[in-house]
């Protein structure tokens, strides 16, 4: 489903204007708007939008159709041919080799490092200092469930944890001095994120399922991919709908462990067994975690968080950056919101030999 998305995003970040696209680019976008179940009229307007950069085959928009393109999106491919019927076929894609496999460590290996895993998790909040730092929420909105994303604002809040404790103040608006509560922003929030995502997933009254998945490289460091799954009746992940209607969801995710340290470098949940009457249809987060110093010591803090919801075709998504740590009681005043985090501190890398 990342995959899928992310395709999504692309397509939507190269504009509405007429743009030049390859004939595989076009199936992954039309698959990804199948498996979405985006609305036939507005994939085939957007492939009106569309040009081609070699020849369209009418099998291609067959095998399309088959897999559930709708009748829109199938007259607009077949517009698609026409007008690429005079242009070269595309590039025969050569087979990659297969990489090697690195093989998995064995069972007695993943139950110790889940142990020292668990062990790390549960005085993770007990370790950390008082410090502040600067929480910048960039928030995001699109209508049409497309991923055609707007900017719909960005929060610069001061964060505050005293005492095992997180306190927001909002600080500025895009970019415009304000001094609100973080909770009388509106829209859609997140918090939480210091500490007790970890603890309640790995608490052992939570009963988390755990599995080896694979190996992964992120921001440069081998590490350990686990998936794992929480019943609704053990979970403590409250989802909230304009603070009228609450529900506690169930979840999955993948937790990436560092091969040499009990460090958690990357947690993502996903909610499953929503209640079909609740608003909000689906919701995640990935959260990232990276060494920080604060006065000369280094502490592995939040680095970034990316909180998605659907409600019916509404699509919200909100990237949220933890910047600038310091100790708690220096001095901090916010003056700018600092640019986005590269996208090699986010992205998890290919996958290579360790």
């Amino acid at each position: 489903m990342t995959r899928l998305l992310s395709l999504l995003a692309l397509a939507a970040s190269l504009g509405l204007a007429q743009m030049q696209m390859s004939v595989e680019q076009l199936i992954s976008f039309v698959r990804s708007s199948i498996e979405l179940k985006h609305d036939d009229k507005q994939v085939a307007n957007y492939l009106r939008k569309i040009k081609l950069t070699h020849k369209l085959d009418a099998r291609v928009i067959e095998d399309l159709r088959a897999m559930g393109a709708g009748p829109k999106t199938y007259e607009a491919l077949n517009d698609l041919r026409e007008a690429t019927a005079s242009l070269a076929p595309p590039p025969k894609q050569e087979p990659k080799a297969p990489r090697p496999q690195i093989p998995p460590p064995s069972s007695t290996e993943q139950a110790r490092i889940l142990d020292e895993v668990r062990e790390y998790a549960l005085s993770y909040s007990k370790r950390l200092p008082d410090f502040i730092c600067t929480q910048v929420t960039r928030r995001y909105l699109d209508p049409t469930g497309l991923e055609f994303w707007q900017r719909q604002d960005t929060i610069t809040a001061k964060l505050s944890y005293f005492d095992q404790r997180e306190d927001y103040q909002v600080v500025m608006v895009n970019n415009q001095y304000m001094d609100v509560p973080y909770e009388k922003v509106g829209g859609a929030t997140s918090s939480g994120e210091f500490g007790t995502l970890l603890k309640e997933l790995f608490e052992p009254e939570t009963e988390a399922a755990f599995q080896w998945e694979r190996w992964a490289t992120l921001r440069g460091r081998r590490v350990h991919v686990f998936s794992y799954r929480v019943k609704q009746s053990k979970s403590k992940w409250r989802i909230s709908w304009q603070r009228q209607q609450e529900i506690i969801a169930g979840y999955r995710g993948l937790v990436y462990v560092d091969r040499d340290t009990p460090i958690v470098h990357r947690v993502t949940m996903e909610a499953v067994d929503i209640p079909p009457s609740f608003p909000i249809q689906q919701a995640s987060t990935v959260l990232d975690y990276d060494f920080t110093k604060i006065s000369g010591n280094e502490y592995v803090l939040p680095l970034r968080a990316e909180v998605r919801m659907r409600e019916g075709k509404l699509l919200v998504r909100n990237e949220v950056e933890f910047r600038m740590y310091r100790k708690f009681g220096a001095e901090a005043t916010i003056t700018f919101t600092p640019d986005p985090l590269p996208e090699d501190q986010v992205q998890e890398a290919p996958e290579k030999q360790p």
